[in-house]
């Protein structure tokens, strides 16, 4: 490193700078191009009462009638600079004419050809069209380079170029691999750096490494006092010695992400309120040690925090969520997933204080009741929220959902699966929200029926995801409805077991566009059809080659796919926590599956047809009643059961994407 910086020094330093006398051009100068010049001008008989004019002649309006000639010999890279094009060297031009010289003398004048050196001496002091961009220019242009290698060789050009591409290399160093971590850590540590490399670090992310950072590792780190975002998602080897080392004097950092270091305790946040007032995002998910009393201090000293999420955080309860309430007024999004001691009162004081909220996501808060939504304001309107999850909250019913669309009109992404006691009355209070509506979940709500999903489908026409997974009252009726949706991307009919191909055919044309062409093709990508029983070969083969966007499709159960041997090779692997009988029922095609399952079925879709209604006769040796079948399957495979249908939460493009746990 040390020679590269020398190298670049000396490379740098290689132009020859104009002489500079009390910032005004040295004309006098041996060196400089206009001394040149008139040395030539004497040897070529011009009067020396033109040149006594020139050296007596102001030398503030010297170089204010010529910034032209000034600007483009000078070699320095100024953030002001701005120099116009050299048109004052063209050879057919009198000099002083193109300077604007206002001089009344009579005396004549020589030619710009006598007064000009020679081509080689002016191609040496010409400086390039490229040089004279001002700083703010060359940022953008090194900004649209993606490889850290051609920053890299951007900063060996010239000092000016180095000066300029030296940040956008270094605010976040490429830690992905342990080699270049190391050679991170080695430029840092380095004594006499060309540059302060340890203030470049913006942002440090180390979660790919997580399996090996300690806190050794992050500790020639500390002295990165200017980061902004640091991520140490699941570098469960660090303590809060190691993670507090990056913390102190730490003044400038915005967002932390702790998830998943389950050692972490009261004493990193601590020394986050201590030293990171203008915090922004906190993520402790699955920091299960931390309590209230160091959250209402972050509460106390970060009001400028935005983002907080405090997933599985089984210690955390109303105290600090309502110190966050009245003393974080410009919280965004709020992520209290699974704080079981959680109730009413501090939900009921982050929707009415927050009026900025964005996101709030509750799911699993089991003592939350109506009254957290019926006790909101009567007066107010919470136009900013526009996601809320409330998944298993199994005590809410029609009142707290109606209330809940009345004070958050523009709400797009709502979560309700597992509220078990909603009914199509809730449905049509949602139907209110029309356009705005962009995801819906709805899984595990049985008492749903056909009634209310029409009318959601009509009055909500910009759906992109619905789930109605287990709303065994729905028939092909609703899917068809659904299938008119132009702009569905995800379904979700896990167990909806009285639809049949009738459903399946609707859902493969094409989605037509309200006041637009007919578009040729469906946008679907995911469809999750487990145990949907009364499927066969021919309804599934129509909607692949109808949905050429599919990359997701979900057949576990289904017997026409998972007893046939020919099928399940294009299938993914089952998790391996899945028992064995899960794993034989198991049949979820993704990515490259599905394109290969396509092929295989269009290759020769009549042989495959006429064994369809065979396969399973041929395996097990018996016939058995179908109902008889599948409830037999469901118990065997302990899938039968609620508790075992929990849908799991990833992270999608548009939103929350959730998927059946055999789906992943």
């Amino acid at each position: 490193m040390t020679q590269s910086t020398n190298a670049l020094e000396e490379g740098a330093s290689s132009t020859t700078p104009s002489p500079l006398t009390n910032g005004i051009l040295d004309i006098t100068s041996p060196s400089n191009p206009l001394a040149l010049s008139v040395s030539n001008s004497r040897q070529r008989g011009v009067s020396s009462f033109f040149i006594q004019e020139i050296y007596s002649h102001d030398r503030d309006t010297m170089v204010r009638s010529r910034p032209d000639i000034l600007d483009s010999m000078s070699t320095s890279a100024s953030s002001s600079s701005s120099s116009p094009e050299r048109a004052a060297y063209d050879d057919d031009t009198d000099f002083f004419t193109a300077q604007r010289n206002d001089s009344e003398s009579s005396i004549g004048v020589a030619s710009l050809r006598d007064m000009t050196m020679s081509p080689s001496r002016e191609r040496e002091y010409r400086v390039s069209p490229i040089s004279r961009l001002p700083p703010e220019l060359l940022i953008g242009v090194f900004t649209k380079l993606s490889s850290s290698m051609d920053l890299s060789s951007c900063m060996l050009v010239s000092k000016t170029w180095s000066r300029n591409s030296v940040d956008l290399l270094w605010h976040r160093p490429l830690c992905n691999t342990w080699q270049n971590l190391e050679s991170v850590i080695k430029s840092i540590r380095e004594p006499g750096g060309y540059y302060p490399y340890h203030a470049l670090v913006k942002r440090l992310n180390l979660s790919n490494l997580n399996d090996r950072v300690n806190n050794g590792t992050v500790k020639p780190f500390m002295h990165c006092n200017r980061i902004e975002r640091l991520t140490l998602t699941g570098c469960v080897q660090l303590t809060d010695e190691g993670v507090c080392s990056l913390i102190y004097g730490s003044r400038s950092l915005l967002a932390l992400d702790i998830t998943g270091l389950d050692s972490i305790t009261d004493h990193t946040l601590r020394a986050v309120s201590e030293n990171c007032g203008r915090l922004q995002g906190l993520n402790i998910t699955d920091c299960s040690k931390v309590t209230d009393d160091s959250l209402v201090e972050i509460a106390e000293h970060c009001h400028f925090l935005k983002r907080l999420k405090l997933n599985n955080c089984s210690l955390v309860t109303n105290e600090s969520i309502m110190a966050v309430a009245h003393h974080c007024p410009y919280m965004l999004e709020i992520d209290l997933h699974n704080c079981r001691q959680v109730s009413n009162e501090s939900i009921t004081a982050l929707i009415s204080r927050g009026r900025q909220l964005r996101e709030l996501r509750v799911g699993h808060c089991h003592l939350l009741t109506d009254a957290a939504f019926l006790d909101l304001p009567k007066n107010l309107s919470f136009e900013s929220l526009r996601i809320l999850d409330l998944t298993a909250c199994h005590h809410l019913h029609d009142e707290a959902v109606e209330r809940i669309i009345e004070t958050s009109p523009r709400l797009r992404n709502l979560v309700l699966a597992k509220c078990k006691e909603i009914t199509d009355r809730s449905v049509m209070a949602i139907t209110k929200l029309g356009k705005n509506l962009h995801y819906i979940h709805l899984g595990h709500c049985a008492q749903i029926t056909d009634t209310a999903v029409v009318q959601l489908v009509k009055m909500c026409n910009r759906i992109r995801y619905i789930d109605l997974a287990c709303c065994h009252r729905l028939t092909d009726t609703s899917v068809k409805q659904l299938a008119t949706l132009p702009k569905l991307r995800r379904i979700g009919l896990v167990k909806c077991q009285s639809i049949t191909d009738k459903s399946i055919l609707a859902l493969a044309k094409a989605n037509v566009e309200p006041r637009a062409k007919p578009l040729t093709q469906s946008l679907l990508e995911r469809v999750h059809l487990s145990y949907c029983i009364n499927l066969t070969l021919q309804g599934i083969h129509a909607l692949l080659n109808q949905c050429p966007k599919l990359t997701h499709l979900s057949l576990t159960g289904v017997q026409a796919f998972y007893l046939r041997e020919d099928l399940i090779n294009f299938c993914r692997e089952a998790p391996p926590e899945f028992t064995e009988h899960q794993r034989h029922v198991f049949c979820v095609f993704s990515g490259e599956g599905v394109n290969r399952l396509r092929n295989y079925l269009n290759e020769s879709p009549e042989t495959l047809y006429d064994t369809e209604g065979t396969m399973y006769d041929d395996r097990e040796g018996e016939d058995m009643d179908t109902d008889h079948q599948v409830a037999g399957l469901m118990n065997a495979t302990g899938l039968n059961d609620d508790d075992d249908d929990d849908m799991d939460e990833v992270d999608g493009g548009d939103g929350s994407q959730y998927e059946l746990e055999g789906d992943r």
